[in-house]
């Protein structure tokens, strides 16, 4: 990662021999994490964190960036790891400033990414007077947490430290949280502690190997990918495979970090509601799973399954998701003897839409046209753009980002994370204007760090998922009141405005012409930009 251009990057850290004694507690963790390859800190702290803030100055190596709520630092942490491959630290007030965060943490653990929550919390000398902001932190953070530690002191905090990073870094990524008393972080402590091993994928058995072997041979077979076998090494093994024997190659629906465009292999997204799902795995006599689980459905339906693999499917696990799966795909391919080249995607743009109002389509295709290569998409269009996916399949090879845990509101701090771990690469988000209210205060981080990042508000004026989601739970049988609860256009968001209030260069566009030449010019140029394609209908 190169944050060196950045305006808040820090000074290299130091490694200087220090004695006992000479730092507090909040110094020699923030040394540790530093020590650790914690380069960023996504912050909104507060009075018990505040030792910790200070010691950023004092110790070098990490850089701070500041969001204005909790779930932009958290989404923002998620987007980061995404990309850096590697834990920034999230740094979070209490049980309530967590709470606000829990759900892009939630988006977290699901991807799987690796995160490393500091949570503060009251001096230990403080806790049993019931203050008003006393809250069981450790209950909090369980909810998205695979890992969590209440350290007990400043003597001990380095340690805990690296467990932290250790714990997020094991494969394939962990939410780990350490939750720092503040007195911890204010008394004297020792030296910070060395890095600790990083537990890597374990390896694939040679029975799993085996079994894909004569599945392959048996025709008929489809591969559900996730992970890391969906970029590099992994997707050509993976197209390699599927060119030599015709197998399909399909991946999750919302799937972490997926590579993609001309000069890659294709993998398409398995269809989000259930009966395109399974009609979209009929035929399949052997349903290989790399790095993921069977597909079970979203949500639970009336007289429809949870479920997908279709009837007469025999779902097989070639790697579990803490398992080497790139790995497993490259034995495989020698196993079958897959050594040609994988069929690889042309390259073939989409034709730029004709004048007229703005449609979902027309934002996907004018985006695809100008994507610059290497571009990072962070996907929270949700309905307005999933229809439209595949014409970003032919255009410039880029990155494509997606909501892995169905907590909206990721959108806008998955982009800032993104930016943050790939300056030199421009950033797409692609926002459904419902869920970006969720997290809007993250366009002023963007304005404030500087960061390469486009916004395409789909301003729809509507949950339109909800909208499809009443014809399936409740056959469309809606009134007035009903219909209201998924209406937000009255009165009509103002993302213009709304983006320059926050520092952020926005236009309003509701014709095509006017769509292109928005789109041209923010990709063209660097720094943080905002369309508001309004969508009428």
């Amino acid at each position: 990662m190169n944050s060196s251009t950045t305006p808040h990057a820090p000074p290299s850290p130091s490694s200087d021999a220090i004695e006992p004694g000479a730092m507090n507690g909040a110094e020699s963790l923030v040394r540790t994490l530093v020590d650790s390859g914690i380069e960023v800190c996504f912050a909104n702290p507060g009075t018990s964190e505040l030792h910790f803030v200070s010691a950023l100055d004092r110790v070098g190596g990490m850089r701070g960036v500041l969001g204005l709520f909790e779930g932009v630092v958290t989404g923002a942490a998620d987007g980061y790891a995404r990309m850096a491959g590697k834990p920034a630290a999230t740094l979070l007030h209490l049980g309530p400033g967590l709470g606000n965060g829990l759900a892009n943490l939630h988006n977290a653990r699901k991807a799987p990414t690796p995160v490393v929550n500091i949570i503060g919390n009251h001096a230990t000398t403080h806790q049993h007077w019931e203050a008003p902001l006393t809250s069981d932190v450790e209950a909090f953070a369980r909810t998205v947490s695979d890992w969590v530690l209440s350290t007990q002191g400043p003597k001990t905090v380095a340690a805990d430290g690296a467990r932290a990073v250790q714990a997020a870094r094991a494969a394939p990524g962990r939410v780990a949280s350490l939750i720092l008393p503040a007195d911890a972080a204010w008394l004297p402590a020792d030296r910070p502690a060395p890095p600790l091993p990083i537990m890597g994928p374990a390896k694939v058995s040679d029975l799993a190997i085996v079994q894909a072997v004569t599945a392959l041979r048996g025709g008929n077979v489809t591969f559900l990918m996730r992970g890391d076998v969906l970029r590099g090494r992994g997707l050509d093994a993976a197209g390699r495979i599927a060119t030599a024997t015709g197998a399909r190659l399909v991946c999750d629906t919302f799937s972490p970090r997926l590579e993609r465009g001309a000069g890659r292999v294709s993998v398409p997204r398995l269809p989000y509601r259930p009966a395109p799902a399974i009609e979209f795995l009929q035929g399949t006599r052997t349903l290989i799973l790399v790095g993921t689980q069977a597909p079970i459905a979203f949500f639970g339906y009336p007289d429809q399954p949870s479920e997908l693999t279709p009837r007469g499917c025999t779902a097989l696990t070639l790697a579990f998701p803490h398992e080497d799966g790139v790995a497993a795909l490259e034995a495989l391919a020698e196993a079958i003897g897959a050594t040609g080249p994988a069929a690889l995607t042309p390259y073939d743009l989409p034709a730029l839409p004709q004048d007229g109002p703005v449609t979902p389509e027309a934002v996907v295709r004018t985006a695809a046209h100008f994507l610059p290569e290497g571009a990072i998409i962070s996907d929270e269009s949700l309905t307005a753009g999933f229809t439209h996916y595949r014409m970003f399949e032919t255009v410039a090879p880029h990155d494509c980002l997606q909501i892995t845990g169905g907590s909206i509101g990721l959108g806008i701090p998955m982009a800032i994370g993104a930016a943050v771990a790939c300056p030199d690469r421009k950033v797409v988000s692609l926002q459904a204007d419902g869920s970006g209210m969720y997290t809007l205060q993250g366009l002023w981080t963007q304005a404030r760090e500087r960061l390469d990042v486009t916004t395409i508000v789909y301003a729809n004026r509507s949950y339109k998922v909800l909208n499809q989601e009443m014809e399936f739970v409740n056959s469309g049988q809606s009134g007035p009141t009903a219909r209201a609860m998924l209406d937000i256009g009255n009165p009509n968001l103002d993302w213009v405005h709304l983006a320059q209030g926050m520092g952020i260069e926005a236009v309003k566009v509701e014709t095509n012409r006017d769509l292109i030449s928005a789109v041209r010019s923010a990709f063209a140029t660097r720094g943080p930009r905002l369309i508001e394609a309004v969508i009428e209908g």
